[in-house]
C-alpha cells in the first residue's frame, strides 16, 4: 500500500495514551547497550480482553550514524542514549489504545522498543577509542527476550512493525522475529517508510549508497544481515530493503510514501549533488518542484480507497481481505499530513 501519509508522527490525535519507560536491566551483561554505554529500553502497555494474547512490537526510527563524527554527536541524543529517552511515549495509530483509531490492535499489548544504537538494530560492534558501542544486534535480542519472558512467548498472533529507520528494521529483522514463536503463532510484519532508494542523485552519484556502506561497515553490521541476501550480494545491498523482501518467508505489509522529503533531501538531491541550489525550494516542497524535477521524482504509482492505514493493517493481518492501494497523485489527498519538510 503506498500513500503520501506516514504513521511515523504523533502530529493529529487528541488526547493520547502515555506509556511509561522500562529499560532492560539484565542487557549490559548480555553487551546490549546504546552507543554510550547506557541501558536500552522500551514502552509497554497490557492487552486485555481478546488482545490479552496478541502483541504488536513496534521498532522505534530515527536514521543511521554512519561514522565516528556522526555516532560520537549521536551519544549525546536520544538515539545513542538512554539518559536522554522520553520517559513517556504517546502510543497513536497503530499503537493507539482508542477503538475508534485502531479497531483492530487497540486491546493487543502494545510495545515501543527505543532506538539508540544508529543501524537499524543490526550492528554488533565498537570503537573504545571514541567510547562507542554498536550493538543494535543485541538490544534487539535482549528486548525480544524479556518481551518472551513478560508472556510474548504464548501469543496467538504477532505482528512486528517500524517506521524510517525502524520499518528498515522490520525488514531486515522479520523473518527473524517469527523464529522466535511456535508456529501455531500468526506471525507477520509492517514496515512503515521503510523503503529506501538504492537510486542516483540529481548529480549521477549514490549519496545514499555511500552512507549505508559507512553504517554496515563501521557498525559491523554485515554479519546479522539476512544470510538469504549477503550468501549473493555485497553487506551494503543487503541494507537496502529492497534486496531482502522477495526472499522473505513471513507474510509482510510495505507502506511507503510516493514523496518522502527526507528521502529527496538525504538520498535524490543532497546539498552534494546539488551545488547550485536548483532543488533547494523542490525539497521542502512538492508544490515547489518544477515538471521536471516532478518527473524526476515520479514513480510508476497505479489508485488509495478511503481507509485508514490501521484498519487497512488489520484487513491485510486479518486475512479479510488483499490490501494493494495507490493514492491519486500528490496534492489531491486533503487528508495528508506532514509533507513539507521542516528540518
Amino acid at each position: 500500500m503506498n500513500n503520501t501519509i506516514s504513521e511515523c508522527s504523533d502530529v493529529g490525535y487528541n488526547n493520547p495514551l502515555y506509556v511509561g519507560l522500562t529499560l532492560i536491566h539484565g542487557a549490559a551483561a548480555k553487551g546490549a547497550v546504546c552507543l554510550d554505554g547506557t541501558l536500552p529500553g522500551y514502552h509497554l502497555h497490557r492487552g486485555y480482553g481478546s488482545g490479552a494474547n496478541s502483541w504488536i512490537v513496534h521498532l522505534e526510527g530515527g536514521g543511521w550514524c554512519n561514522s565516528v563524527r556522526t555516532c560520537v554527536y549521536r551519544k549525546t541524543t536520544r538515539r545513542g542514549s538512554s539518559n536522554y529517552f522520553e520517559k513517556q511515549l504517546a502510543f497513536t495509530g497503530i499503537l493507539s489504545n482508542k477503538a475508534q483509531e485502531n479497531p483492530d490492535f487497540f486491546n493487543w499489548n502494545r510495545v515501543k522498543i527505543r532506538y539508540c544504537d544508529g543501524a537499524s538494530f543490526t550492528g554488533d560492534s565498537e570503537d573504545k577509542v571514541h567510547n562507542l558501542q554498536f550493538r543494535g544486534q543485541k538490544i534487539w535480542l535482549a528486548a525480544i527476550q524479556e518481551l518472551m519472558s513478560k508472556g510474548m512467548r504464548y501469543a496467538n498472533q504477532a505482528l512486528l512493525s517500524g517506521c524510517s529507520a525502524g520499518g528498515l528494521a522490520s525488514i531486515l529483522h522479520c523473518d527473524e522475529f517469527r523464529g522466535f514463536f511456535s508456529r501455531r503463532t500468526k506471525v507477520k510484519c509492517f514496515a512503515d517508510a521503510g523503503m529506501f532508494l538504492d537510486a542516483r542523485d540529481v548529480a549521477g552519484g549514490h549519496t545514499l549508497r555511500n552512507m549505508y556502506n559507512g553504517v554496515v561497515t563501521l557498525q559491523g553490521a554485515g554479519r546479522n544481515l539476512p544470510r538469504t541476501c549477503t550468501n549473493h550480494l555485497d553487506p551494503t545491498s543487503c541494507f537496502f530493503p529492497q534486496n531482502i523482501i522477495s526472499n522473505l518467508r513471513t507474510p509482510m505489509f510495505l507502506l511507503n510514501t510516493a514523496y518522502d522529503s527526507w528521502q529527496i533531501i538525504a538520498s535524490l538531491a543532497p546539498p552534494s549533488a546539488d551545488r547550485r541550489g536548483a532543488w533547494k525550494a523542490c525539497q521542502k516542497n512538492p508544490a515547489n518542484c518544477s515538471p521536471s524535477q516532478m518527473n524526476f521524482l515520479q514513480d510508476n504509482s497505479p489508485l488509495l480507497g478511503n481507509k485508514a492505514i490501521a484498519l487497512a493493517v488489520g484487513d491485510w493481518f486479518f486475512d479479510r481481505a488483499a490490501v494493494k492501494k495507490i493514492d491519486c497523485p500528490y496534492p489531491c489527498d486533503k487528508t495528508c499530513h506532514n509533507l513539507l519538510f521542516r528540518g
